[in-house]
């Protein structure tokens, strides 16, 4: 353990500390006095505006590693872990030393949403620096493949702290990184501080980056999969469903085609504050099927989320279901605080083809629906739509009817945009289009 205690900000904002009061490696939390008079609460639900010390020690340490659930939202996921681990294994330290509060310190000011820590001990961009997509692709699989082992020359040093910057803070298992990108898609540059005129902030998911262990959960896309998942954002936006703007960024001289999407918590310059079902109403993603899609429209309510919003959720189980995306765990669903501090439905995100028979993770669906996981009837996901106010039996089920006949373009999209056929077929072959 380095660091015991850490001050928690709001886009530059002091509103709280966090701090390790004992040998747990359970952290507290207070907000200052300042912010409980004038801000509003980080997590309504489990960390309310008080004066009170809050601490969770009944969270699962695997997911919320002794941190406040809102605060483990900030943390690195996977593949971010991974790229930390390698770089404490190449600075002679030890990774089990390195607790969740010097994590948090590690990301300071590059993590999702508008939470930041101080003082920071990551590396921190002052100016945003020309990046080469080739050399964190090529960095990125040799830490997957390398681990504590890692190696590197003198120019892949270089690559590394790069990736460090800008792939640490995304997010998620795939390998991935924070960029931002000119509007004629011929310059990428790092996306961790305000993007230069003409520049916006995306989220780059590297195609053709897989974890090669057999031992572990796979990290990253094998290649083809930017395609896929940009076809299955064509057709989730046809369906319907709300998302930042997405596209492809396909790479001169090999067929790597990266999926892109534009950043929801990065505004002109403001950051906006985010947290995910899973931090919001402390439901683990690590543990599939402990939460349903009707649990998560009650939280909704409590948010006192719109109809509009609350039959976004709907249209969103629908596209899951029959598209096949079982990667629906509840941290692949966001709720974010607007301009009036009041909280929203975020744009979806990770919509995509996520099915793989006898995995432990996406053999079926993470939340389940009338207490099931799989085998559905048409009748519940209509038992779905009871949960919403003003959500009428005929508009559920036309809400069924468009997604499926959206979802049935697949093929003819997918083979337009270059999807390999193996990929496909399989894809094809397993959506649920008949009811």
């Amino acid at each position: 353990m380095i660091a015991n205690s850490c001050e928690v900000l709001f886009d530059g904002i002091l509103i709280g500390y966090l701090a390790y009061t004992d040998d747990s490696g359970v952290a507290t939390f207070e907000y200052t006095k300042e912010w409980q008079k004038d801000g509003f609460s980080l997590s309504p639900l489990y960390l309310p505006l008080s004066d009170a010390t809050f601490t969770f020690p009944a969270l699962s340490w695997d997911t919320y590693r002794g941190l406040p659930a809102v605060f483990a939202d900030s943390l690195p996921d996977d593949f971010g872990n991974a790229l930390i681990n390698a770089w404490l294994a190449a600075e002679g330290m030890d990774k089990s030393q390195f607790q969740a509060i010097d994590r948090l310190l590690y990301t300071g000011t590059r993590g999702m949403g508008a939470l930041e820590y101080q003082p920071t001990t990551g590396p921190q961009d002052v100016q945003s620096e020309p990046v080469l997509i080739t050399e964190l692709i090529s960095i990125a699989q040799k830490v997957l493949d390398s681990r504590d082992e890692l190696q590197l020359t003198d120019r892949e040093e270089s690559s590394m702290a790069k990736l460090l910057q800008i792939g640490t803070s995304a997010g998620g298992a795939r390998a991935k990184a924070v960029v931002a990108i000119n509007e004629s898609r011929t310059e990428i540059r790092s996306g961790q501080v305000e993007a230069p005129e003409g520049f916006q902030h995306y989220l780059l998911k590297f195609d053709g980056v897989v974890e090669h262990r057999s031992d572990t959960q796979t990290f990253g896309d094998p290649r083809g999969y930017g395609v896929m998942e940009y076809v299955y954002y064509l057709m989730a936006t046809q369906a319907g469903i709300k998302m930042s703007h997405c596209e492809l960024l396909r790479e001169k001289n090999t067929n790597r085609a990266h999926f892109m999407t534009e950043r929801f918590d990065r505004f002109d310059g403001q950051k906006y504050h985010v947290l995910s079902l899973c931090g919001i109403a402390h439901a683990d993603f690590r543990k599939p099927g402990i939460y349903s899609y009707e649990e998560m429209l009650s939280v909704a309510r409590q948010l006192e989320l719109s109809y509009k919003e609350q039959e976004q959720l709907y249209r969103r189980m629908v596209f899951n279901v029959i598209a096949r995306n079982h990667d629906d765990h509840t941290k692949n669903w966001s709720f974010m605080v607007n301009d009036d501090f009041k909280w929203t439905l975020a744009p979806a995100f990770d919509v995509a083809w996520s099915f793989k028979e006898n995995s432990p993770w996406v053999n079926t669906h993470q939340l389940s629906i009338a207490g099931k996981r799989d085998n559905f009837h048409i009748d519940d996901m209509l038992s779905v739509a009871k949960n919403i106010t003003g959500l009428r039996p005929s508009k559920a089920r036309s809400i069924i009817e468009e997604t499926i006949a959206v979802v049935s373009q697949w093929r003819e999209l997918a083979e337009s945009e270059g999807v390999p056929e193996t990929l496909r077929e399989e894809v094809w072959n397993s959506l649920r289009l008949e009811w």
